[in-house]
């Protein structure tokens, strides 16, 4: 009846229950960017004039621009690089406050060179912009494996020890210029990454052309290549060029994207080999396979469930591109339908795979000795 509290089939909960708080977690998505430069100070945008050096793909992005309207018959609606001074530094007007840099750098204050970024927003490295390696381990070591370095950079009163004094010694040796700069100059330049003080920059890597490397190694009287599949690990490509160098390959090539590229950890890792090998480069590891195949090479996919064994492999003898897969899921699906046949390294534990640059090197290895006892 009316007003009865005793009503059967009552909802007794809301239905839509309290919201839940993120505990603060998703405050910085609630922040602003900053303020949004002008096309004419953007690095990456075709309109951009700055005094800054052109990067590549934005003179990729003039050029087309250029070419589109001489076809169109219009003027082109790009930038004039060099016309508009985008470098910022520090000045006098206050703590952290920028302020354009002048030809004098205000009275001597520290300047910060490179292309004004808006507040809350990263500036995107180049891709042919110079490594720095870090640490006082990795940076000794990069020196004794002859890494190639444009500068050593050494923070104002670093405690030294016998490492940096090795560091030092060579780098002056090598004549590698050396730099003292402070602590906060030195955590710009790493970005924050810890450094313990000594740095030293390592230019672009200089990558060989796909065609140059295999019309070298047709020539050569054992053709041997390899080929790393979506590896992600620098010290993985180091290693296995260390490998391929060591068992007489003439080339490594890896693809453009989603990979490790030569970097100072690779150099380092590859004990200086990087510096003997050539290393290639592909926009596509697919097609770059079926280049190699139209040559004569007969190209070899290790994977642990291959219908081959690798120390039944009798094409070794003859030319060869040996496949590597990436860490984690092995040889890709259009590459390992691409190889000509898959080999497995037998293995009498329970471990179900090995390592991508410890199974190059074992393939490596076993295709040496077939071609030594041929």
């Amino acid at each position: 009846m009316p007003g009865n509290s005793q009503r059967r089939n009552i909802r007794q909960v809301s239905k839509k229950s309290a919201a839940k708080g993120t505990g603060g977690k998703g405050k910085d998505t609630l922040k602003g960017r900053g303020k949004t430069l002008p096309a004419d100070e953007r690095p990456w945008h075709k309109g951009y004039s700055g005094t800054e050096k052109l990067p590549s793909k934005t003179a990729w992005k003039q050029d087309k621009e250029r070419k589109a309207a001489a076809a169109e018959g219009r003027a082109p609606k790009i930038g004039k690089p060099g016309s508009k001074d985008t470098t910022w530094g520090r000045g006098s007007g206050g703590k952290g406050t920028p302020t354009r840099r002048t030809p004098a750098g205000r009275g001597g204050a520290p300047v910060r060179s490179g292309p004004r970024v808006a507040p809350g927003r990263k500036s995107m490295t180049p891709k042919d912009a110079p490594e720095l390696l870090v640490g006082r381990n990795p940076v000794v070591e990069a020196l004794r494996a002859h890494v190639p370095a444009t500068a050593l950079y050494v923070a104002q009163g670093l405690d030294i020890d016998e490492r940096i004094t090795e560091t030092v010694r060579t780098a002056g040796d090598r004549g590698i210029p050396i730099l003292e700069i402070s602590r906060a100059e030195l955590d710009r330049l790493t970005g924050g990454v810890l450094h313990q003080g000594i740095g030293i920059q390592v230019p672009p890597f200089a990558y060989e052309s796909f065609e140059d490397m295999l019309a070298a190694s047709i020539e050569h009287p054992e053709p041997l290549l390899v080929a790393l599949d979506g590896v992600t690990d620098p010290r993985n490509l180091g290693a296995v060029i260390r490998s391929a160098a060591a068992f007489g390959a003439q080339g490594i090539f890896v693809p453009e994207r989603r990979a490790a590229g030569i970097t100072a950890t690779a150099w380092r890792t590859s004990a200086g080999a990087a510096a003997r090998l050539p290393v290639s480069q592909v926009t596509n590891m697919t097609r770059a396979l079926k280049q190699a195949q139209s040559e004569g090479f007969v190209v070899v996919g290790l994977d642990a469930d291959g219908e081959a064994d690798l120390y039944e492999l009798e094409a070794a003898v003859g030319p060869l591109v040996v496949v590597v897969g990436s860490e984690g899921r092995g040889l890709g699906r259009l590459v390992g339908q691409t190889c000509d046949m898959r080999v497995g390294i037998p293995m009498v534990s329970e471990v179900e795979s090995l390592n991508a640059s410890v199974a190059a090197a074992v393939a490596l290895a076993e295709v040496a000795r077939r071609r030594r006892a041929a």
